[in-house]
């Protein structure tokens, strides 16, 4: 079976070298070989992505030699596509293309003046469209929240704060972050110390006697001022 495949292997080979021109290539144009000419491109792992917006967008590699297309051809062609982060692709001789798609992560609905955007997990703004299924994520709001949200919400994931709960983010021109909980309940962290208020608000949190309050005030170093 193994020299079965040697032999196929060397056919095609040969039928490229002896068809292959170097002087003569153009990407934009079709190779007198028909063989290894892009005919199916297969799409795979989109979710947020449209299929038929990505089949669209990869039209023009359709009739282009195989052995000369790469990753950054596709990308340059699917650049334009919202939740788009990377693509891997892989070959399967001779004439179909596998694309997988990696997506970028929805993380807030950020309000900017009159106007709603999605944040992704690259600070990319998109389109806020009442078609998509984002209802449950939460909002950020705040002047410039978009270029200060991803460091402070790691930080908040490496601690462990329970990000699930968080129905809103209110950012301050100060540098620093309010949060409201899904029940009501207010964190306000302080601009800097910020791990150490997150670890600190986590364990309040957990604390009985602390369910009672509607705000816990952070911002003051060695003190909790609850409401």
């Amino acid at each position: 079976m193994k020299k079965f495949y040697r032999i196929i292997i060397l056919i095609i080979a040969l039928i490229f070298l002896t068809t292959y021109s170097p002087g003569k290539f153009d990407l934009n144009e079709k190779n007198e070989n028909t063989f290894f000419n892009v005919k199916n491109i297969i799409i795979t792992n989109n979710n947020l992505t449209k299929k038929s917006e990505v089949s669209e967008k990869l039209n023009k590699i359709y009739d282009k030699n195989i052995f000369f297309i790469k990753r950054e051809d596709i990308e340059q062609s699917l650049k334009s596509i919202d939740f788009l982060e990377k693509v891997e692709v892989k070959k399967k001789y001779p004439n179909t293309l596998v694309v997988k798609i990696i997506e970028t992560k929805p993380v807030g609905i950020l309000f900017k003046g009159k106007k709603k955007y999605i944040l992704d997990s690259k600070s990319n703004l998109i389109f806020y469209s009442d078609s998509m299924n984002f209802n449950q994520l939460p909002k950020i709001i705040g002047d410039n929240a978009e270029k200060n949200f991803l460091p402070f919400f790691y930080k908040l994931r490496n601690n462990n704060f329970p990000t699930k709960r968080i129905k809103n983010f209110y950012y301050f021109q100060i540098g620093r972050w309010d949060l409201q909980l899904v029940n009501d309940k207010i964190i306000k962290f302080p601009y800097d110390r910020v791990d150490a208020g997150i670890k600190k608000s986590i364990k309040l949190l957990s604390r009985e006697d602390f369910k009672k309050y509607n705000i816990i005030d952070l911002r003051v170093e060695g003190k909790i001022i609850v409401e």
